[in-house]
């Protein structure tokens, strides 16, 4: 049977969203902050010929680059101010999780509450500042022998004041997305920095599927091979989604209480568990990690020097290159370990076990207290893995049969579980704030019915 919540959300209808005022301004103040976020993409770093620099990028089309360039929206070919990202962002972000749960000082402020919270994000851009700082400067100096190396003067002045400039520049880029991510969450509609991502892949789509279909219309790609990809796509996004509503739901129920008539009733609800607790967080963080890193090498390991000590860097990167082994391997590490990780963090057994007891709720056959938390952990364990082969299935096979094709890396596994995850949950929290404003209206009409008085039970 139907809850009244499940009765609501199915009439949902276009009149009922014309009337919900506050949801259509968190809507259009996220459009508004991702249309900012597009345009950013096209201010160019000081210092930097945009069309000589298009022609460097062209020089290192494939591998590291073309993938970093898909999540940050095609600023990095532009090596615009935001060139960067929110990537150095997520990277802080993960080590102060990290260090949330190994550091004892850290761990005394994750139990404080919300003043603890905050106090986490001060560190996280503080360490965003640094990361960006360092990056930004290895870019910079990376970008100067880049041009030298393949004769193309992408920077007008090479120097301390363009490496200063672009610095600072990149900076003040990542900490502005920063901020707007951050805006969306509490002022728009859905996870700020995940929109933005995804507006980025979002961004760099038309464009692969364009290339796409002119191989087809010059012949340089099989039809019968666009059609495959097409059909994967489609299979990948529905699959995507039934594995995203999946979920575990644990019995749960509550002392015998006697009712008004003098009925003896037994309460029961279920704990909603999802088969992927952790979302599509495993994949942007194991991403955030590799790409980074491997951006700057890429760039750094081009510059030429006279003792050869760059050779190290070429072949760090060469074995590091999108769609080797190496690469592969410590993508789906880092997804595995992220989503085990993440998962502890989203869904906490012991205060949830810890909940139950005190409300006087049980899971049949399991005694309150350590009993249900060991259960938990249990549960949570079985659904974790499931949840890490799911991901990893999803970012990996696709990610190698289109390497292998040769197709552009922006059709990838990643990019559709990114984009769907996201999507899906937006349009969750819309049909929460809808659901939420019904309830809303219910309640002034029954105080108009009693004449503003609660009515009686």
């Amino acid at each position: 049977m139907a809850s009244q919540a499940e009765t609501l959300a199915s009439n949902i209808n276009l009149a009922n969203f014309g009337k919900a005022t506050e949801l259509k301004k968190r809507i259009w103040f996220t459009l508004g902050a991702l249309i900012l976020f597009r345009l950013l993409s096209h201010v160019p770093m000081p210092g930097i010929d945009p069309r000589a620099m298009a022609e460097l990028f062209n020089t290192q089309r494939g591998g590291v680059l073309d993938f970093f360039n898909t999540f940050s929206g095609g600023s990095l070919e532009r090596m615009s101010i935001i060139a960067l990202g929110i990537m150095p962002y997520i990277t802080a972000s993960i080590v102060v999780q990290l260090g949330a749960t190994m550091y004892e000082p850290w761990k005394a402020l994750k139990k404080e509450g919300e003043a603890g919270r905050k106090k986490l994000n001060q560190y996280t851009r503080y360490l965003t500042v640094a990361l960006t700082t360092v990056q930004g400067y290895f870019i910079a100096v990376g970008l100067e022998g880049l041009g030298a190396a393949q004769g193309i003067a992408a920077v007008v002045e090479p120097g301390p004041t363009f490496r200063i400039a672009a610095t600072i520049s990149l900076v003040g880029g990542t900490l502005f997305l920063m901020w707007i991510g951050e805006q969306i969450t509490s002022r728009g509609i859905g996870n700020g920095i995940s929109l933005i991502i995804m507006a980025g892949i979002v961004a760099t789509l038309p464009r692969g599927l364009a290339q796409m279909l002119e191989g087809g219309r010059t012949g340089t790609m099989d039809p019968l091979l666009i059609v495959l990809i097409i059909g994967l796509a489609v299979g990948l996004i529905l699959f995507i989604c039934f594995m995203e509503r999946a979920q575990r739901r644990v019995l749960i129920q509550y002392p015998k209480r006697q009712t008004a008539r003098g009925a003896i009733q037994q309460e029961r609800s279920h704990l909603p568990i999802k088969v992927n607790v952790a979302g599509v967080i495993p994949p942007i963080f194991a991403s955030s990690l590799l790409l980074m890193p491997l951006t700057v090498i890429q760039m750094a390991g081009a510059t030429p020097d006279a003792q050869g000590g760059s050779d190290w860097l070429i072949t760090l990167s060469t074995y590091l290159q999108h769609g080797s082994p190496v690469f592969m391997t410590l993508y789906g590490l880092g997804i595995i370990f992220f989503c085990f990780f993440y998962t502890s963090v989203q869904f906490n057994s012991e205060e949830t076990a810890e909940n139950l007891k005190r409300h006087g709720g049980f899971v049949p056959g399991v005694r309150p207290g350590k009993a249900t938390e060991s259960y938990f952990d249990y549960l949570l364990t079985r659904l974790t893995v499931v949840g890490a082969a799911y991901l990893t299935l999803i970012c990996l096979v696709p990610e190698i049969m289109f390497t292998q094709a040769g197709i552009p890396f922006y059709l990838g596994g990643t990019s559709l579980l990114i984009v769907v995850n996201v999507t899906m949950d937006t349009v969750s929290q819309i049909q929460g704030h809808l659901v939420a404003h019904q309830y809303g209206d219910l309640i002034k009409k029954a105080k108009l019915k009693t004449g503003g008085k609660p009515a009686r039970r």
